[in-house]
């Protein structure tokens, strides 16, 4: 939901500066009902996929008739090419955002990115990929991924954690959150808190998401004998309201755009320990918000969870560090004034 939450942050926050907005997505798609709660105004039309070509006149009818100063396009799912071509067809410029960091051929790089003015990437590590397929590193802009720190300012209730989870107040609570697929780490997770249940007392990891590897993990951590370690929560889509209430959030991935759930927890004034891939090192700065540790080394992740659950003023000063800095660095504010700068940069010519 990182990307749909994104769009809808911009969303209000361009209406909230007086520019008006529709946001064009499928009818019933997640992004739809979200946007909807949220008093966007929303055009559904129907898109299959990047084979989908009806979608890209039908797409290019709309904007004609309406004639949007620009198109936005965010969505991979026939958003980009599509949306790209629709718009070339209406005659009227467009951008479009990167999420993910993950190559494609330089051919299909070429082909996607050709109708848009500029490209935003949300990391760094994005961008680099962006120009390692061959694209004009003038048509990048890095525009990173916003978090509410205002949401997460409020003290949470805590009780939570013993109503769902069973943790007690003597308890060492750590949280992931992400896809259970194989970018995300999440075996190497597992392998780190199984070295650490005999050196350290009781804790707790609540791992949150769905995925194709659920049942793999979940027999991968009773061969570890972590059953009374290691609980598998599901996707929660309340757990924004009580990730402040975790001493550590780990997040193993071993590619990834930016970290959202990286963003979130440090707004929260959660310390980060995480793999050093993809863009985690701009949503942890080392040493500073929490600790990143080499790629897959599972030795060196349990060091880096060990650390700070032995150092509780360790961990409150990278918790503070963090908040302050989605508070200054990663607010909607700051997101929203860099796209209205590229936009007018685009329309200006």
């Amino acid at each position: 939901m990182g990307g749909p939450q994104q769009v809808v942050y911009l969303i209000n926050a361009l209406r909230e500066r007086g520019h008006d907005n529709t946001l064009v997505c499928p009818p019933e798609s997640g992004i739809d009902g979200s946007a909807r709660q949220a008093g966007i105004r929303v055009q559904n039309l129907f898109c299959a996929g990047d084979l989908d070509l009806p979608f890209a006149y039908r797409l290019s009818q709309f904007l004609k008739e309406n004639c949007p100063d620009i198109v936005h396009c965010h969505s991979r799912r026939g958003a980009d090419i599509l949306g790209g071509l629709a718009a070339t067809f209406a005659d009227i410029p467009a951008v479009v955002s990167r999420r993910v960091d993950n190559l494609e051929m330089r051919l299909m790089a070429a082909l996607r990115y050709k109708p848009f003015a500029r490209i935003i990437a949300i990391s760094e590590a994005i961008a680099a990929v962006l120009r390692d397929r061959d694209i004009d590193s003038n048509r990048i802009a890095v525009i990173r991924s916003a978090v509410d720190a205002q949401a997460f300012a409020k003290q949470p209730d805590c009780s939570i954690l013993e109503r769902e989870f069973g943790v007690t107040d003597d308890m060492f609570t750590m949280a992931a959150a992400g896809q259970l697929i194989p970018r995300k780490g999440h075996r190497y997770l597992l392998q780190a808190v199984a070295d650490l249940v005999h050196s350290h007392p009781p804790f707790r990891l609540i791992v949150f998401g769905d995925g194709y590897l659920n049942n793999q993990l979940r027999s991968q951590a009773s061969s570890l004998g972590l059953g009374d370690v290691v609980q598998f929560a599901g996707f929660r889509d309340n757990l924004d309201e009580y990730i402040g209430c975790f001493d550590l959030f780990v997040h193993p991935a071993l590619a990834e755009g930016l970290g959202v759930a990286a963003l979130k927890a440090a707004a929260a004034g959660v310390p980060v320990v995480g793999f050093d891939a993809g863009g985690l090192s701009e949503a942890v700065e080392h040493g500073k918000t929490g600790l990143l540790v080499p790629a897959q080394d599972v030795d060196e992740l349990r060091i880096a969870i060990a650390t700070l659950m032995d150092d509780e003023p360790m961990r409150l000063r990278l918790g503070a560090a963090g908040r302050k800095r989605m508070q200054n660095e990663f607010s909607i504010d700051t997101m929203a004034d860099n796209h209205v700068t590229l936009y007018e940069s685009v329309l200006n010519g």
